[in-house]
């Protein structure tokens, strides 16, 4: 019991809530906070460790919150496949990379990537008219490689990636791109977590109590997602300026360890 109830475990609950409510709130964007949440507030001491663990809560999540979405009806399968497998051997190259490099100055990229994402977000672009294309499956492909080697890399969900490149690439307008991201996303985590997992770079203990606070998180921020959609756009650029700020102590923190 005392092992369930210390601080450790209802850190790990609590940091998977606030991803889970995040990404339920605004569709994308707070699985990029799972590994400096891992790190600086669960206490997990090594990157590696971090990223792997953060890889596979955010695939799983991705998948569990895919079903509502596809009752909806908003899931463009065949897109999403195309999209997803392209994106899978980008994943696999990513994250062979992305063990490789040192973790300190995997870190400092990794904070890097937060200020840009941070900037996209500040300027959402969700509201753009999705593109026609007549022959749409190399874009996909070619936008599903792109985007799953930077999930891989750095062993984040990518959503905030994958739902502008269905746009772009596939013609989905904004609630199909955001459904049937889940299924890149997922594939995109899964496909990390199993090149960490081979390597004993996931904490499988933390992973499943950072999954089931990401339940909770979601189910919560969808009940409250209907009500606050005209404030989306505030939250979205809440969320942009939390990032930043994130993004840039992770900077000040390890630029210097490098």
């Amino acid at each position: 019991m005392d092992a369930i109830l210390a601080p450790h475990d209802l850190l790990a609950l609590f940091c998977g809530a606030l991803v889970g409510a995040s990404l339920a709130l605004i569709g994308g964007g707070g699985s990029i906070l799972a590994t400096p949440l891992l790190l600086y507030v669960v206490g997990v001491h090594d990157p590696h460790l971090a990223i792997g663990t953060s890889a596979l809560a955010v695939s799983l999540n991705a998948f569990a919150n895919l079903v509502p979405h596809a009752r909806a009806g908003h899931v463009r399968w065949r897109e999403a496949t195309v999209f997803g497998v392209a994106g899978v051997a980008g994943a696999f190259a990513g994250a062979s990379l992305g063990k490789w490099l040192d973790g300190q100055r995997l870190l400092v990229f990794f904070a890097i990537l937060m200020l840009v994402v941070a900037a996209l977000m500040w300027h959402p672009r969700a509201s753009r008219a999705p593109v026609r294309r007549p022959h749409p499956l190399p874009w996909l492909s070619g936008t599903g490689l792109f985007a799953g080697g930077l999930s891989g890399f750095f062993g984040i969900g990518g959503g905030f990636l994958v739902v502008p490149g269905l746009m772009f690439a596939g013609g989905l307008d904004v609630i199909e791109a955001i459904g049937s991201a889940l299924l890149a996303v997922g594939m995109f985590g899964a496909t990390t977590a199993a090149s960490y997992a081979a390597s004993g770079l996931i904490d499988w203990h933390i992973a499943a109590e950072f999954l089931a606070g990401g339940l909770v998180g979601g189910w919560i921020g969808a009940l409250g997602a209907q009500r606050l959609a005209r404030k989306r756009g505030v939250l979205n650029r809440l969320l942009a300026v939390v990032i930043a700020v994130v993004g840039v102590f992770m900077l000040w923190r390890e630029i210097g360890r490098v």
